[in-house]
């Protein structure tokens, strides 16, 4: 076998997956001026990307167009085009079926990538994951179908996504990107081609650490926010308005990270990621990692508590949840975003359903693939707001008229903090 040293040579750069992650990337690897394949097996998704369309938030029509311009930008679902990469980096999802992993799309991902892969490549998986897939279940796949040996023919290493969908602030090239590889050339190999691509690098003691590490960013923001969505709960009970608490909390200039309450969580990774990692504990180990198991049942139950919280608003009033018209504004699970990736709007939607309410629902960014079944999606208007029962905000997009919907909408929940007044009841 051909022994590998050093860091790996330009050359092609193959991204598989061209979603939330991978699309950036493929972008940012266009701009820095490598050769980029973009690779998806969804052909409505490649075919979209080659008419220089963009479905994420993140990347416009006129930066998909740039790229194709520069005739190094192929965006396709033909595994053919592969052949020939350098580098080659994985952004595929990773789901949870049945409270377990699902690392199906990284397994096709190392199938598909395989017979491509000559001597002095370099294979990064960006997905998150539990601690050892790199090693255990993604390297031994590319080894098996390419007959190459990670680390000796090959580089193989993980360096996990930090991409915040519609964050003005951080973004790809200034979010430090920590990097690992299965040894030390391939570490190196894994650092110089994100070195092209990033502000800062920070490399990890090795792939294990590296996994666990993005596992442990997301874990941290889950049970913070259960603390505060648990303590808006008690608050309310007790006639405290909690967010006051959090934001005279947030005052003291150390010790304290502001995290506030809402309808749930959403997105790819906070419902998912914490689940890897209580997962892994449990099957590794036989312990529950108790911190994420209670995070799970506080924001898994929010959108429950949201929708009791509409039925004791109707209350109040003599009106039962059935028949009455209630309108959602925002479906997405974040602000200004048109992500609706595990919304937790979707849950609300669906019990206020089941308890008989006329559902309909305001959001300017949402797909209308998106939409729950049963919710029709109307324009915020004078008529649509007062002719509601009440009115529940469940994202706080800043292109909806908050100013029209302050003097229209005189019955709100308000899960987000948006609106006060007299006829606004806050989480």
């Amino acid at each position: 076998m051909t022994v590998v040293a050093g860091p790996v040579a330009a050359g092609r750069v193959v991204v598989v997956g061209q979603g939330y992650v991978g699309l950036p990337l493929s972008v940012r690897a266009v701009q820095v001026g490598h050769d980029v394949v973009g690779f998806d097996l969804d052909k409505h998704r490649t075919d979209q990307l080659r008419r220089g369309e963009s479905f994420i938030d993140d990347i416009s029509d006129e930066d998909i167009v740039a790229c194709l311009r520069t005739g190094r930008f192929t965006p396709t679902d033909d595994p053919g085009e592969l052949a020939g990469f350098r580098v080659a980096v994985v952004c595929v999802p990773t789901p949870l079926r049945d409270g377990a992993p699902d690392l199906s799309y990284i397994e096709e991902s190392a199938r598909i990538l395989a017979p491509h892969l000559t001597a002095g490549a370099c294979v990064v998986l960006e997905s998150t994951t539990y601690p050892g897939t790199t090693e255990e279940v993604f390297g031994p796949i590319l080894e098996a179908g390419s007959g190459l040996e990670a680390g000796t023919d090959f580089h193989l290493g993980y360096s996990p996504e930090r991409i915040d969908p519609n964050n003005p602030t951080w973004r790809l090239q200034n979010t430090p990107k920590i990097v690992s590889g299965v040894d030390e050339d391939s570490a190196a190999a894994v650092r110089a081609f994100y070195d092209t691509i990033v502000d800062r690098t920070v490399p990890a003691l090795g792939t294990r650490e590296a996994e666990l590490a993005k596992l442990l960013e997301n874990t941290f923001r889950h049970v913070n926010i259960a603390l505060v969505n648990e303590l808006a709960m008690y608050c309310h009970e007790l006639g405290i308005d909690v967010w006051s608490v959090v934001d005279m909390a947030a005052t003291k200039p150390f010790g304290f990270m502001k995290f506030t309450p809402g309808p749930g969580v959403g997105g790819h990774c906070l419902p998912i990621d914490p689940s890897y990692l209580s997962w892994q504990v449990r099957r590794s180990l036989g312990r529950t990692f108790r911190f994420v198991e209670i995070a799970n049942d506080v924001n898994d139950n929010m959108p429950t508590y949201v929708a009791a919280r509409v039925t004791e608003h109707l209350n109040r009033r003599k009106l039962a949840v059935n028949g009455s018209k209630v309108l959602l504004v925002g479906l997405t699970y974040k602000r200004n975003s048109g992500d609706a990736r595990q919304s937790p709007a979707v849950p609300v939607a669906h019990r206020l359903a089941d308890l008989g309410a006329e559902l309909s629902a305001i959001d300017p960014k949402v797909d209308a693939a998106d939409v729950p079944d049963g919710v029709q999606l109307v324009e915020c208007t004078p008529e649509v707001l007062s002719g509601s029962d009440v009115v529940v905000i469940l994202t706080d997009h800043d292109d909806i008229d908050w100013e029209l919907v302050a003097r229209h909408a005189d019955r709100v929940l308000d899960t987000r903090n948006r609106l006060s007044g007299s006829g606004v009841d806050r989480l």
